[in-house]
């Protein structure tokens, strides 16, 4: 699966992808705002799981490596996890390398992501963002995104009860 934009190529996680799945989750500066840096074993367990086949209608989560078309750096991961019966919907996320952000990529790549799953007839994109993520959240709002809502004290990070904002984007079509 390859889905193009202007500056970006998006394509399906493989094995040779393990490195930079391993710099995403080892960025510290990007992992503020998801977890505590997973140990190798944890960290090979979620690759291995991202790296089974994915089609429309799957029930298990996408994972897409977004590169740059000049020069064919990978930049970081894009995905979704479907949940289709009964609701049609699928959770968006993502992570980018942590010098690769402010550079509108996230915009770009969750656009080319947005458009695929709303093609492929999800009723609702949704998203989760940590309260205080202000550049996540204007990604996710950039791209049709509205607020629905805060979940209080809805997300261990690092021993600290956080706040999760709620966004969810409706598809138009239906």
């Amino acid at each position: 699966m390859h889905l193009t934009t202007p500056r970006l190529i998006l394509s399906t996680l493989k094995p040779e992808d393990w490195q930079l799945f391993r710099a995403v989750h080892e960025d510290s500066e990007t992992m503020t705002w998801v977890s505590e840096i997973p140990d190798e074993v944890d960290l090979r367990q979620r690759f291995n799981e991202r790296l089974a086949p994915w089609q429309v209608t799957s029930f298990h989560m996408l994972c897409l490596v977004a590169r740059r078309r000049d020069n064919g750096e990978a930049i970081g991961l894009f995905g979704c996890s479907p949940e289709w019966e009964p609701y049609r919907q699928a959770e968006v996320g993502y992570m980018l390398l942590h010098r690769h952000c402010g550079q509108g990529f996230g915009q770009e790549a969750l656009a080319a992501l947005c458009e695929f799953l709303l093609k492929a007839d999800f009723h609702k994109l949704k998203a989760m963002v940590i309260e205080g993520n202000w550049p996540s959240r204007c990604i996710l709002e950039k791209n049709g995104f509205q607020l629905e809502g805060t979940l209080r004290d809805n997300y261990l990070l690092k021993g600290r009860w956080v706040n999760d904002w709620v966004l969810g984007r409706l598809n138009s079509k239906k």
